[in-house]
């Protein structure tokens, strides 16, 4: 069942100097089968650009619909401002089995939109998701050191820098550079006990 859109009042958090308006009302939305074909577009052109994905960078619309277009227990958005798709993300459980109170997610921005904070209403809108699905904690498992700008907001939104593998990216500007392993705690003392007979199973 598609859940209602969820409104957030955006302030360009600041991370560079850009022409391109703020949002100051974007709708997180679940994303429909229809949206997918508009959401390709830069999802190809961030991966091919080599310098935050590890995706092959030769996938074709369908085959790359399955690696972002999540399932249950797993969850894809959509950030939309009118009809016009500015980012997207997919979440869902870290790992199956007993791995599964552990959340994990991924997000893209249009290129174009940068600057404009879709990322930050994205990433609060996923933390929020998180909490209520009674997930533990949130893991970014792969989080290039040199993408700054996303290593900054993640931080700002309570994420820690775990451990960074060496050499675990070959990007395409700076040749072989680390990976962060990112991670937040969702819930505290009793909570988190329950937590764990909440989350899904996987």
């Amino acid at each position: 069942m598609q859940r209602h859109g969820s409104k957030r009042r955006e302030q360009c958090s600041g991370l560079g100097p850009t022409s391109v308006p703020t949002v100051s009302i974007v709708i997180i939305r679940e994303a429909t089968d229809q949206d997918w074909a508009r959401i390709y577009p830069f999802f190809s052109a961030i991966v091919a650009a080599g310098t935050t994905f590890a995706y092959p960078e030769s996938l074709s619309l369908e085959a790359a619909r399955p690696v972002w277009m999540e399932q249950s227990p797993g969850r894809t958005v959509v950030a939309a401002e009118g009809d016009a798709i500015l980012g997207s993300a997919k979440m869902g459980p870290n790992r199956a089995g007993r791995g599964s109170h552990v959340a994990t997610a991924s997000f893209m921005v249009d290129p174009t939109q940068a600057g404009r904070g879709v990322g930050r209403a994205l990433g609060e809108d996923v933390l929020v998701w998180a909490r209520s699905a009674g997930y533990r904690s949130m893991q970014f498992n792969a989080v290039v050191e040199t993408n700054t700008g996303a290593v900054h907001l993640w931080r700002s939104l309570g994420f820690q820098i775990l451990t960074t593998i060496p050499e675990a990216f070959d990007h395409h500007e700076h040749g072989l550079v680390g990976l962060h392993i990112m991670f937040q705690k969702l819930t505290e003392g009793e909570d988190a006990d329950n937590a764990l007979e909440r989350s899904p199973s996987g």
